[in-house]
């Protein structure tokens, strides 16, 4: 199959399909004697690896790592699980500050009411700093 019927079937953007081509993440397809390139089997599954991690938050490097551990499938899967945890972990750790930053803003939110006029703007006086900390 062709780029453009790779990037239909995956649900991604041919630039996409490139850009992990470059980044190592997918391997180079052959190429006709016109120069386009031909896609197989192999390729669509990588895409969808690739996008499925992707869609739980792993950086390009962690999929890397990940599918490495694919084409070598005799290894442990303990490294694979230690990936997992650590992702987690970092999970956790933006949760924590979208917490933290959704108290701050509800806080702030709290600074205003609607009768006023944007000169008297609760809100746009604590994003100037004029009033105490929000934490």
């Amino acid at each position: 199959m062709r780029i453009g019927q790779l990037a239909h079937q995956a649900g991604v953007d041919i630039q996409t399909i490139r850009f992990y081509e470059r980044r190592g993440l997918l391997p180079p397809p052959n190429r006709q004697d016109n120069g386009y390139r031909i896609y197989k089997a192999h390729h669509a599954d990588k895409l969808l690896f690739i996008r499925r991690c992707r869609s739980f938050g792993m950086s390009l490097e962690e999929i890397g790592v990940l599918q490495s551990y694919q084409e070598q499938p005799q290894q442990p899967c303990v490294a694979v699980n230690e990936l997992l945890d650590r992702h987690i972990t970092q999970v956790r750790a933006q949760i924590a500050s979208l917490q933290a930053l959704e108290n701050q803003l509800v806080t702030l939110r709290g600074c205003c009411d609607n009768g006023r006029q944007s000169l008297d703007c609760g809100i746009l006086s604590g994003l100037l700093g004029d009033d105490k900390p929000l934490s």
